[in-house]
C-alpha cells in the first residue's frame, strides 16, 4: 500500500498562504526564534538561481542605527525598525571570472570532483556570462535571480507562522551608500521585513483579493 509520506499537507500549504499578507505593522516587543531563523537562513542558502551561480547578496540588518536610516529611505516606513529581523536582497552587478572559478572550485570541493573534470562546465558559464553581457542582460539576469530567495523566503517564513513584508517601495541607491555595496560591486534590488504583525495592522483582517483562477490560468 502507498503511504503518503508528505512532511506538510495540502490544506497546512494553503491555510498558510491564505494567512499571510505584506505586513504593515510589526510588533516590536516579538522577536523571531534562532531556530526558526536558523531555517529562513537556510531557506535563502538553499534558494535555486541559473546554472547554481547564486549572484547575490543578502544583507541582515542588526544595527538600529542603520535601520533606522533604512526606515528613512523607505519612506518612513517603519517595518525596518519594528520587524524582529530585516533583509536587504541585492544583485552582483557583474558574474565576475573570479565568482565563476570560486563556484566551480566549491562544487568541486561538494561533490568530489576533480576541477579538471569540471573544466567544460567552466567554459561553459563563462561563454553564458559573456553572451548575456554582450547583449546588456547580465545585470538584468542577475537581478531576476535575486526574486527567487524573495519568494521562498516568504513561503518558508508563512509555514513557519512568521510575517514578512516585501519592499521595493525604498531608496536603492541610498540603501546601496548606506550599506557599503557600491564598492562591493552590489546593488539592492529590493529588502525583506519579519517577524510578527502587530494586533492594530488592519490588513491583517483584509480579505486576500486575487483574480479568479479561470482569469489568470491558461491550460493550451
Amino acid at each position: 500500500m502507498h503511504m503518503d509520506t508528505r512532511p506538510v499537507s495540502n490544506e497546512t500549504v494553503l491555510e498558510q498562504l491564505q494567512w499571510r499578507y505584506a505586513t504593515k505593522e510589526f510588533d516590536p516587543t516579538r522577536k523571531i526564534s534562532r531556530a526558526d531563523w536558523h531555517t529562513l537562513e537556510q531557506t535563502l542558502l538553499l534558494s535555486p538561481s541559473s546554472y547554481g551561480l547564486q549572484p547575490w547578496r543578502f544583507i541582515v540588518v542588526q544595527d538600529p542605527a542603520v535601520r533606522e536610516q533604512l526606515s528613512v529611505h523607505a519612506w518612513g516606513q517603519r517595518q525596518p525598525i519594528d520587524a524582529s529581523h530585516f533583509v536587504v536582497f541585492a544583485a552582483e552587478k557583474q558574474l565576475t571570472d573570479e565568482h565563476i572559478d570560486r563556484y566551480v572550485r566549491r562544487t568541486a570541493e561538494v561533490r568530489g570532483a576533480s576541477l579538471e573534470g569540471l573544466e567544460g562546465f567552466r567554459k561553459m558559464l563563462h561563454g553564458a556570462a559573456q553572451g548575456a553581457a554582450d547583449r546588456g542582460q547580465l545585470e538584468s539576469w542577475n537581478a531576476r535571480q535575486v526574486y527567487l530567495p524573495l519568494g521562498s523566503l516568504m513561503t518558508v517564513a508563512a509555514l513557519l507562522g512568521i510575517d514578512s513584508c516585501p519592499m521595493e517601495g525604498i531608496d536603492t541607491a541610498k540603501y546601496d551608500e548606506l550599506l557599503g555595496l557600491k564598492e562591493r560591486g552590489l546593488t539592492t534590488l529590493a529588502a525583506c521585513a519579519l517577524g510578527f504583525r502587530a494586533e492594530s495592522d488592519k490588513y491583517a483582517r483584509a480579505p486576500k483579493v486575487r483574480f479568479p483562477r479561470d482569469e489568470v490560468m491558461l491550460f493550451i
